[in-house]
């Protein structure tokens, strides 16, 4: 009786988390609410839970990954106000057109998370040219943030190897991997994800345009048209993204070249330093739009991008580690036990990279972030799979790339904060919006277990 009203507990407070986030409250205040209605629940100390478990895992996550957040932001920000983003941005929707608005949007979402800049500053510089294309090639708006997120939060985000996104330098701290590990599933992967989106979004524009559905008329929807003039070249504007992945590569040193083998930088540190150096580029690159100012006595605009990104960096981190700390608690309690047990049993009888996709699989919906998904799996499990990997001569490797993906299988969900970020950039709701993600994430779904088929089959990492 005792396990069932642990296990109900459990259950109210995912339920209420996702329902809370669904209406717009801040995650940081009611996770640590929730993590006390699953402890309570659970029978287990009021105090203990939040002063050990919840804080602490919420205190250990910001420690390790605020650099990578911290560092990140301000060069996004620096991208974007520099105008170096737009300038890609447009370039790319200029070669494909309208008639490629779909394939225009997900490449140039992609080709931005790729070179380091937040999911989040993605979204924004790739809104208006989304929506310009949109219009211009008759497809409903509704579908716009399903090709923003296929561009955005799955493939350049998790798969492309390489990738300097949180949640690609998760795996390293617990494998000793590197950012560019399974360089063979990534890529058969990236291929899956663009496929998945490219085919349902087309399917659903073909079929709604068939029903006498165009673009639409959208209020507070003002002129999308960019102006070009001030903005960068689109060469010179690649520098800084080719600065990240290069400085990615060589501090990292993935492929263990001799005349690096002296240094030791930790991928996460590799990133960091990377984005620090591509920001100076950036600020070179982009200095006319960046330091200038509005009225004599006003701040330097510069002053105003730097400020204003290192605070809302903090306030993302906080938003995922609140989301960690919750999924820990959960995962801590005793209503968890049988779960847990259920998924032990499933990696000790088969192979543990199935067990691998199906707990980060879970731990990502619970908390709705991929990056939390992926860390409290892997502190969960992620000795106890790493150990097995090694006796079963599996691929820390693989082990790493199909981790990463699962972590983004079904992390779209209704508390996701992300997704309700797209849907207030792009001026939608979740009842306009939310169908096409949800057939997307089912579709998106199987290509992490795809990619164990893959690897167990050919071998290919």
């Amino acid at each position: 009786m005792a396990s069932v009203i642990s296990t109900i507990a459990i259950i109210v407070a995912i339920i209420g988390l996702i329902y809370l986030a669904y209406c717009g409250v801040s995650i940081i205040l009611v996770a640590p609410l929730l993590a006390v209605v699953a402890s309570v629940g659970c029978g287990q100390p009021l105090i203990d839970i939040l002063g050990k478990v919840y804080f602490v895992k919420a205190a250990e996550y910001i420690g390790k990954f605020f650099p990578v957040f911290l560092f990140g932001a301000v060069f996004a920000k620096l991208m974007e106000e520099g105008g170096l983003a737009s300038s890609i941005a447009s370039k790319i929707s200029k070669v494909l057109g309208a008639k490629r608005a779909v394939l225009a949007v997900i490449i140039g979402c992609g080709i931005l998370t790729y070179g380091g800049l937040s999911v989040f500053v993605v979204a924004f510089v790739m809104y208006p040219f989304g929506a310009v294309l949109f219009r211009k090639a008759g497809a409903p708006k509704r579908l716009l943030p399903a090709a923003l997120w296929v561009g955005i939060f799955t493939f350049a985000m998790v798969a492309l190897p390489g990738t300097p996104q949180t949640q690609n330098i998760i795996p390293t701290e617990f494998f000793g991997t590197s950012t560019w590990s399974g360089i063979g599933l990534g890529i058969f992967a990236s291929a899956c994800f663009i496929a998945t989106g490219l085919l349902w979004i087309g399917y659903r524009i073909k079929k709604l345009n068939a029903a006498g559905e165009g673009y639409g008329v959208h209020a507070n929807e003002g002129n999308l048209e960019l102006d070009e003039s001030s903005l960068p070249d689109w060469r010179i504007s690649l520098i800084p993204l080719l600065i990240v992945i290069f400085f990615n590569i060589f501090l990292s040193n993935p492929f263990n070249w001799k005349f690096a083998s002296s240094w030791q930088i930790p991928s996460l540190w590799a990133v960091s330093i990377a984005t620090v150096l591509a920001s100076i580029a950036t600020l070179i690159i982009g200095r006319k739009n960046i330091f200038v100012k509005k009225s004599e006595g006003d701040r330097p605009k510069f002053i105003k991008i730097i400020n204003g990104s290192a605070v809302s960096s903090g306030t993302a981190v906080f938003n995922v580690a609140s989301g960690f700390a919750f999924g820990c608690v959960v995962t801590s309690v005793v209503g968890f036990v049988v779960i847990q047990d259920l998924l032990m049993k499933l990696s000790s009888n088969g192979n543990p990279l199935w067990s691998a996709v199906l707990t980060t699989n879970i731990t990502g919906g619970i908390t709705g972030s991929a990056s939390s998904g992926i860390t409290i799996a892997l502190s969960k499990f992620g000795q106890m799979w790493k150990d097995m990997a090694v006796a079963r001569g599996i691929s820390l490797d693989a082990f790493h790339r199909i981790i990463t993906l699962a972590g983004a299988g079904i992390d779209p969900a209704p508390q996701c904060g992300a997704l309700v970020t797209m849907f207030g950039i792009c001026g939608l709701s979740h009842k306009e919006s939310y169908f096409d993600l949800l057939m997307i994430m089912l579709l998106k779904f199987a290509v992490p277990y795809l990619c164990v088929i893959l690897y167990l089959v050919t071998g290919i990492v």
